[in-house]
């Protein structure tokens, strides 16, 4: 018998407290599903504690995020939650954020702040460090917990007060390299979505108390989205996965940025109707419901004045570097992938983020041919290094199906007593709903490929 590890769980040992009933106050689908599927559970107003099926989860998410950002040339590190408020008043932004953000106090009584984003202290820390423009370009990212004192955190994950964030900063010479820094991270979005099985659309943005005249929010499509979203549809049809990407070519990056923000995208608080009728053809005009789950800006050198973020130029002269500041929300993401895959029934995963890629399900516990059979698939699935939750439990067929689908893991393995007799396996398709009786070995085949 093989030994479980973190790829292969049996049901009967993992902590997944799904419930049959939806909690009031949950409002929008992916709240709904993520507290039946044991995803996460309210700590207090806006604050969840993650359970081991969404951790899984939220770790996948953002790893996806971390090589992407690795791939675009960026630099991972690890900052601190609580900040000091002097560097946020060296800003002025300590207090355009007024009451979102979390004021406290340490034991010397100096103003603290838990941190709602990181500008301030990212440019403290560059221009400690960097003198020469032979440092440059650079950009730096982090993943870590952040919090907004929201006043209605509602909606689950998807507007919490405590979230999890990935936020990365590029310093360059001048607006020129600035600009392709934007763009590489513009392009590094489309793929980071893409791969979770997404189509994210880029649609220019207000700046907000960020500041600076260039910004982009990634816009992803879902029937339950809290904005109205106008876009052309060859955006939706584009397949940033499937060309090559040279991200130390500026100009093959500014041509992917250039298609992509040459058609017509809008929300519908930047939508103009005119413009929108006059420059996409009837057909080819898309109206929909979308969830931002991304923001890029380019600021200039909005912060590095204040916080003399300065290098020496060729010529030896003295110049403020120019910045940009892009946002991913990995746990708000976790809602956005259910908001924008789900059915009635539950959770559909794409495989990319899916806490375990299949479900294998034993009809009769107890049974010595079908434990015996499943025992050999959960072992051959775990050498082959396929996710598996191996549903052991003693339970009612109808209760192991409800629950699969719930969480909705792409494959369901269905292994019953009338199954092993005749030497087959039933395989489910959750995305699909398609089922088909195949060999052990032709379903495994199908799952691996």
């Amino acid at each position: 018998m093989t030994t479980d590890t973190s790829n292969a769980v049996r049901l009967s040992q993992f902590f997944l407290p799904t419930l049959k009933e939806t909690p009031q106050e949950a409002q929008v689908v992916s709240h709904r599903y993520m507290l039946r599927a044991g995803m996460v559970r309210q700590a207090s107003a806006g604050i969840y504690s993650w359970l081991p099926l969404g951790f899984r989860v939220l770790k996948k998410i953002e790893q996806i995020v971390r090589e992407e950002q690795n791939l675009a040339g960026a630099h991972e590190v690890l900052m601190p939650t609580i900040q000091s408020a002097d560097l946020w008043r060296q800003s002025k932004r300590y207090e355009d954020y007024g009451k979102e953000m979390l004021r406290i106090k340490d034991r010397h009584d100096r103003d603290m702040l838990y941190g709602p984003t990181n500008e301030e202290l990212i440019t403290e820390i560059f221009a400690a460090s960097v003198r020469s423009y032979r440092d440059l370009p650079l950009n730096l990212y982090h993943i870590q917990w952040k919090f907004r004192d929201e006043v209605r955190p509602r909606f689950g994950v998807m507007r919490g007060r405590e979230f999890y964030m990935k936020d990365a900063y590029s310093f360059d010479l001048d607006a020129e390299a600035g600009r392709i820094a934007y763009n590489k991270m513009f392009v590094a979005y489309l793929r980071t979505y893409a791969r979770m099985g997404l189509k994210a659309i880029p649609m220019r943005a207000e700046t907000g108390p960020i500041g600076g005249d260039m910004s982009h929010e990634f816009i992803i499509m879902a029937e339950t989205g809290e904005s109205e979203v106008f876009c052309h549809q060859e955006l939706l049809d584009y397949d940033i996965l499937g060309e090559e990407i040279n991200f130390s070519s500026a100009e093959q990056i500014q041509g992917f940025v250039d298609r992509w923000t040459g058609q017509y995208a809008a929300t519908d608080e930047m939508h103009d109707s005119a413009r929108f009728e006059a420059e996409v053809p009837e057909d080819k005009r898309v109206s929909a419901r979308g969830i931002e789950v991304g923001h890029i800006f380019f600021f200039g050198d909005k912060y590095s004045i204040p916080f003399g973020a300065v290098v020496t130029n060729s010529e030896g002269k003295e110049v403020p570097v120019q910045m940009g500041s892009y946002g991913v929300g990995v746990s708000r993401l976790v809602g956005g992938v259910i908001e924008a895959c789900h059915d009635d029934d539950g959770i559909v995963w794409p495989e990319s983020v899916a806490p375990f890629k299949v479900g294998l399900i034993n009809l009769r516990v107890g049974d010595d041919a079908c434990d015996s059979a499943c025992e050999d698939i959960f072992a051959k699935l775990n050498a082959a290094g396929i996710e598996v939750l191996y549903d052991d439990r003693d339970e009612r067929a109808g209760v192991k199906f409800s629950e699969m689908d719930l969480i909705g893991l792409p494959w369901q393995l269905i292994v019953g007593p009338r199954g092993v007799k005749a030497g087959v396996v039933e395989l489910k398709n959750r995305a699909s709903g398609e089922r088909e009786e195949l060999s052990l070995d032709a379903a495994l085949n199908r799952i691996a490929g």
